[in-house]
């Protein structure tokens, strides 16, 4: 119950938090427009919608396993994290925290031109390129995402000792926004701006409260495990 309730709830959260950060957001919008005028038709375009999500899906879910995976195959880091995995939560949700309230800036970014070329590919490959699109979009982390991904989700898989359905639900999490847009890219594309705009707000409250809570978090989980 307490893994239903918190974890995965938690990694939804922070799924959709990272999609609607300006970064995500904007690629998304871009990647998903840049197909929807090649293919046309409304089908098509909800179809790549879809495949673009499963892709950030596939993707999220696979570089979490990759990495925890690596992580608990070595006892003695296994051991290491299961004793104080508590102790290190709470300094990182505090970092985490204060890179959602805009205090700590960092540069990060996964790709470069070998991410430009499997671009390239991808959007000319018709629906199927939605996929293609979705995962290597997925792996171009941003510093809000990366912070989000490497500093909380992780840890949380961690914690809850999920290798798959955290990382899983996290990826639904940031594929909701896309699909919204996908719908209303094939409707209306004159809609995109006002929706973009919209999320935009919700987004600047939302980082900003979560960032709140994680630095709390972050304290009282100091505050009862160093103390």
């Amino acid at each position: 119950m307490d893994f239903i309730n918190t974890g995965v709830l938690v990694a939804l959260w922070l799924g959709i938090l990272t999609s609607i950060s300006p970064c995500p957001l904007a690629t998304n919008i871009a990647a998903i427009s840049f197909i929807s005028k090649r293919i046309g038709s409304v089908p098509a375009i909800l179809l790549t919608g879809l495949l673009y999500t499963l892709g950030r899906i596939i993707a999220y879910t696979l570089l979490a396993m990759v990495i925890i995976f690596s992580i608990i195959s070595v006892p003695e880091i296994a051991r290491f994290l299961q004793k104080y995995i508590n102790i290190i939560l709470g300094p990182l949700l505090i970092i985490v925290g204060l890179i959602l309230i805009n205090i700590i800036k960092f540069s990060f970014n996964v790709g470069g031109k070998l991410t430009d070329k499997i671009g390239k590919i991808a959007v000319n490959s018709g629906v199927w390129g939605g996929i293609i699109l979705g995962f290597i979009f997925a792996l171009s982390l941003c510093p809000v995402s990366a912070g989000i991904f490497f500093g909380s989700l992780l840890p949380l898989s961690i914690q809850f000792n999920s290798l798959i359905i955290i990382p899983f639900v996290y990826g639904i999490g940031t594929a909701l926004p896309v699909l919204v847009f996908a719908i209303v890219i094939s409707f209306s594309a004159n809609y995109v701006g006002i929706v973009y705009n919209k999320l935009q707000k919700f987004e600047w409250w939302a980082q900003r409260i979560t960032g709140i809570l994680f630095i709390l978090i972050g304290f009282y989980l100091i505050y009862s495990y160093w103390m």
